[in-house]
């Protein structure tokens, strides 16, 4: 756990296997003297703890909201097969990585797909670009999150199995460097976002469900 901008962050786990080693070899520069390569040691470390930074997220307590799996900006909402609705969120390098269940559930499954590493904007990454689905049901809704690799992200981390009960935003895995999440909805459940939109994992509410648990 650290201290950024004020706000207590950590580093997600996945991060320490690229961190230390930046570290290493910036000690080892720092002791034989090559202080230039020593400096942009500790400018790549602190790049690459960036990148893995894990804050901290006030999750919507409103039992009928539908949070967003990722940051990043929203990039498409349409209407799938089977009236399903899908939210595309592209993350950016610079976006914080950390995927976060949309909504309190049991893991249904868990299903990685081998692909291509096409740029994760494009609209048919989500059919043919490496994949990993976990679908979460609660109170008789679907929630389906694909986690898509792109153009620099070779690597999906998903640290669930069939059969884990989520909270509404719990960390469930991540993706490395540059990415896309979509995310998809029942075909009941009202959007409350827009293409363009700047979303938070964990803390902004996409959509609602119109009958809300208990109802």
């Amino acid at each position: 756990m650290t201290r950024w901008l004020g706000r207590q962050v950590r580093v997600a786990p996945e991060g320490f296997a690229f961190v230390l080693p930046c570290l290493g070899l910036t000690l080892l520069s720092a002791l034989g003297g090559w202080w230039v390569v020593a400096g942009l040691g500790v400018l790549v470390s602190l790049g690459v703890a960036l990148f893995f930074r894990d804050p901290e997220r006030r999750i919507p307590s409103t039992p009928d909201a539908i949070v967003s799996p990722a940051d990043g900006r929203v990039h498409a909402i349409v209407r799938e097969e089977g009236q399903r609705q899908r939210i595309s969120i592209f993350l950016s390098p610079l976006d914080v990585h950390i995927n976060r269940a949309p909504y309190g559930g049991t893991v249904q499954t868990v299903i990685y797909t081998p692909g291509k590493f096409l740029a994760a904007y494009k609209p048919e990454a989500s059919l043919v670009n490496e994949a990993n689905t976990v679908t979460i049901t609660a109170c008789g809704h679907e929630f389906l999150v694909k986690q898509i690799a792109g153009v620099l992200a070779r690597r999906i981390v998903c640290r669930v199995h069939p059969g884990d009960v989520l909270a509404k935003g719990q960390r469930y895995g991540l993706i490395r460097f540059g990415s896309r999440t979509d995310l998809l909805l029942p075909a009941s459940a009202a959007i409350t976002v827009h293409v363009g939109d700047v979303v938070r994992g964990g803390e902004t509410i996409l959509a609602f469900l119109k009958e809300p648990p208990g109802a």
